[in-house]
């Protein structure tokens, strides 16, 4: 027997089996066509010619043909040389191109892959200072005018008129308990606590908050009231979905009072409504309670519009941080406001990935010679136990970097900005976790933005205290204030950015405000120690018009409603008068 679910049985899906990650989805691999038949050299179709002056014929081509075939002979040399010339070309081309092998040590072959391959960033700005300095203190009021107005859309949150159109004037009875585990950092339990919200309303079932595992890597203890206002996050949803804190006691009784109990459901990531309609809910129905855990991923991003809109209502409106949390950052946001008087209280913010795991990561070499590849050793094997020295494994620096996959470092954040406009009276905040060698690559971005903040230096240790050992309470401080800037720059992806630009979407009318540099390019102008300061300026100028008009992108149907929210949480200001209009009338 199925239980009430807040959608027909008519929801189209091909196969109860979920659809396959669109991180790895890709179009199929036509075969190729098959090869016309050869014709034979002196064959004749039916119904050829006939006569004397056709045999003439037919002998002239029979021996065109031959001295063909004698000539090609002859030269039979070439022929057996043309690929030996072919291979040793392409050898030839590859060297310019360079690529790694992995010794039986395990120990990475040095690489040279072309023009972006090597970090000299340091030289381009020892070149470039002295013309950043010249064009120090002027005032321009970049950040005034930094977003063209004409690119904006006009969109306004709409969140409501998606979710009205669930059909029921009250919630109807429960078909059971949802429990789900959340794990991962800040962004990451986000997506798990918003996509249940989504399955909870889609099955009818009552949500018990999300348990937080404790990750091996991100080690924060944090419950879920510890991060986001629980009383908050009930109430917003209380027309919608059904939210409690626990179980109730005499449901726990059934399963002797230990949750583990519960049957965990095995669902696979990226699943159809479909498969929650017809696998998950008749569970749910016969138990009462089941558990999905790990949650991560577990939902398509193609669902009906008002499950959509379950999960607008509930990244964008009914997740807020907790008090503590929300008090401090605020402080923060202020001095921030303060500092940027200049510049009418706008400032720029910077997610910057440059963290020790990062760099390790990434197999990037930077400038840091012998020593740095010691402590990048170290941190790998210490995080990912052999991953990196595992037979047959390719590390390719070189190739790394040519293709955008480099952290950016301090330095090259604060040349990309200079060359973009950004004088040193910007006001710039940097959200990071402890940076690799910080004194080292931090001084230059210093000297670049004297006006350079982070949560260290707008809250004291002693507002800090609560939150130190505790990165997921530690980000949302960092998220907060990202997300009131007048330029965020996102530099190495991840679901910080991910998240904090589709935020900023739906807080400023569609347009993200945020440059994602095309760091294939940046690697290529920090790789030119010769170039000049006006095309350098030009290419980053370039760069910030293509993120402008990159701003207000709709959500396409493989993409997350988290990163885009138009048009699904979104409506434009027409839409919404006309919406308005209808309802005067109405009335």
């Amino acid at each position: 027997m199925h239980g009430l679910s807040r959608l027909s049985n008519g929801v189209s899906s091909s196969s109860l089996s979920p659809p396959s990650s669109p991180r790895h989805r890709g179009g199929r691999v036509k075969s190729p066509s098959s090869a016309p038949a050869a014709v034979g050299y002196g064959g004749v179709a039916a119904g050829g010619f006939r006569g004397g002056g056709r045999a003439e014929l037919k002998n002239a081509v029979e021996r065109f043909g031959c001295l063909l075939i004698s000539a090609l002979y002859r030269r039979r040399g070439v022929l057996m040389f043309a690929p030996l010339l072919y291979i040793s070309g392409i050898l030839m081309y590859m060297g310019t191109m360079g690529f790694n092998a992995v010794d039986k040590g395990g120990g990475a072959v040095a690489d040279a892959v072309g023009p972006g391959s090597v970090y000299r960033s340091p030289q381009v700005f020892e070149k470039l200072w002295p013309f950043m300095e010249a064009e120090s203190n002027r005032s321009s009021n970049m950040l005034l005018n930094v977003w063209n107005p004409k690119l904006r859309q006009g969109w306004k949150p709409c969140i409501k008129q998606t979710v009205s159109q669930s059909g029921f004037s009250e919630l109807p009875p429960s078909n059971g308990f949802l429990i789900i585990e959340a794990n991962g950092g800040l962004n990451q339990q986000r997506l798990s606590i918003c996509d249940a919200v989504a399955v909870a309303g889609l099955l009818n079932a009552t949500l018990v908050i999300p348990i937080f595992h404790l990750n091996s890597v991100w080690r924060d203890s944090s419950k879920f009231g510890d991060i986001f206002d629980e009383d908050f996050f009930i109430y917003a949803l209380r027309n919608h979905v059904n939210v409690i804190r626990q179980l109730p006691e005499d449901v726990l009784q059934q399963f002797d009072n230990n949750i583990s109990n519960i049957v965990n459901l095995r669902v696979k990531a990226w699943s159809s409504p479909k498969y929650y309609l017809e696998r998950v809910l008749p569970k749910l129905v016969e138990l009462k309670a089941v558990r999905i855990a790990p949650f991560s991923n577990r939902l398509a991003h193609a669902v009906p519009p008002y499950i959509q809109g379950l999960r607008c209502l509930c990244n964008f409106e009914a997740l807020r941080f907790s008090g503590p949390i929300r008090m401090l950052a605020a402080k923060m946001v202020d001095q921030m406001v303060k500092t940027s008087s200049k510049s009418g209280g706008r400032y720029v913010s910077v997610h910057l990935r440059f963290e020790e795991d990062m760099v390790a990561f990434s197999c990037c070499k930077y400038d840091g010679g012998e020593e740095e590849k010691r402590d990048m050793d170290i941190v790998r094997e210490r995080s990912w136990r052999g991953k990196f020295r595992r037979r047959g494994r390719v590390i390719r620096p070189g190739a790394n970097r040519v293709d955008g996959k480099c952290p950016l470092t301090p330095l090259e954040v604060g040349m990309m900005l200079r060359g973009m406009g950004f004088d040193n009276t910007t006001s710039l905040y940097v959200a990071a976790g402890k940076i690799y060698k910080v004194e080292k690559h931090m001084s230059p971005l210093k000297q670049m933005f004297p006006g350079l903040e982070t949560k260290d230096t707008l809250a004291s240790s002693e507002e800090l205290a609560p939150f130190v050992g505790h990165s997921s309470r530690l980000a949302a401080l960092d998220y907060t204030v990202c997300l009131h800037s007048e330029v965020f720059v996102t530099t190495q992806g991840g679901n910080f950015p991910h998240f904090l630009v589709g935020h900023r979407r739906y807080f400023y009318e569609g347009h993200a405000k945020t440059i994602k540099p095309d760091k294939r390019k940046l690697a290529q102008l920090f790789d030119s120690p010769n170039i000049r300061w006006q095309d350098f300026r030009h290419q980053l100028h370039d760069m910030l018009r293509h993120n402008d008009v990159k701003g207000s992108e709709v959500r396409k149907p493989s993409s997350s409603i988290y990163m885009h929210p138009m048009p699904d949480c979104m409506c434009r200001r027409s839409e919404v008068r006309a919406e308005y209009s209808n309802t005067t009338r109405s009335v």
